[in-house]
């Protein structure tokens, strides 16, 4: 079955439709930037174009950086806050004549490494997984099951949000060496392995293909993973959670 998956990020929305039996994209990504602000009608705006690329009707999946309870938004991470509220559902069904399925991003990144990439090894585990990009995404499993919405990337550290450190924006912004930077992710990750105890951490986001630059520098007590799905994993996400809701 093929469904179009978008993943709406704070630098780019982008999408593609999934072949959901297999997990692999059924045609090209097509990518738009989101607009300066990301405020609700503009990024609707766009999002429109991405579903009218595809000349698509059907399930419309889509990732989204916020904590998300029924299609409403209820957090605003490197978006804007007027998000907050927002029957995004709603607000992107309407723009598209599509019924639309909101998950958080880094859930789908996880859902879609769970079940066809890396992760799909550890369904007996607590699967920690991190999305590195603009901000700082994660998801959590336990034998398999998703506890969602976590946004573990907003825990403080040193007095900041920890994404505020760890992310490859901070990275590049701020003009840290791979090394300096990975002293800053293994802070945050160790942080986090006191928290919860993870069996395994997946690496994802678009920070995984440098992988070998900054995983080698890491030492953490759980087993340490690239993901498989690298920058699709949230579209394919996002495609399989609407299949699975509609």
């Amino acid at each position: 079955m093929g469904v179009l998956g978008i993943d709406i990020g704070g630098s780019g929305i982008k999408g593609a439709i999934v072949d959901t039996e297999t997990g692999e994209l059924a045609t090209d990504r097509f990518r738009l930037p989101t607009p300066e602000g990301a405020r609700p009608q503009e990024v609707a705006q766009v999002f429109a174009e991405v579903v009218k690329h595809f000349e698509y009707q059907g399930p419309i999946g889509v990732g989204f950086p916020a904590v998300i309870r029924g299609g409403i938004i209820y957090t605003a991470a490197n978006i804007s806050r007027m998000w907050i509220g927002t029957n995004a559902s709603k607000l992107f069904g309407d723009v598209s004549g599509c019924p639309v399925y909101i998950v958080n991003d880094a859930d789908a990144a996880g859902i879609a490494e769970m079940t066809f990439g890396i992760g799909r090894h550890y369904g007996q585990s607590v699967v920690f997984l991190i999305t590195i990009g603009t901000g700082v995404g994660t998801a959590i499993f336990v034998n398999g099951t998703l506890l969602p919405n976590t946004e573990l990337g907003h825990i403080e550290i040193r007095g900041k949000d920890a994404e505020k450190r760890a992310s490859d924006a901070a990275r590049q912004e701020k003009g840290y060496s791979w090394k300096q930077w990975a002293e800053k992710l293994q802070e945050y990750l160790s942080t986090i392995e006191r928290l919860i105890s993870p069996d395994v951490v997946i690496i994802g986001g678009g920070i995984s293909k440098d992988s070998e630059k900054f995983v080698p520098l890491l030492n953490l007590k759980a087993k340490i993973e690239i993901a498989q799905l690298l920058n699709q994993a949230g579209i394919v996400g996002a495609a399989l959670y609407a299949k699975n809701r509609s």
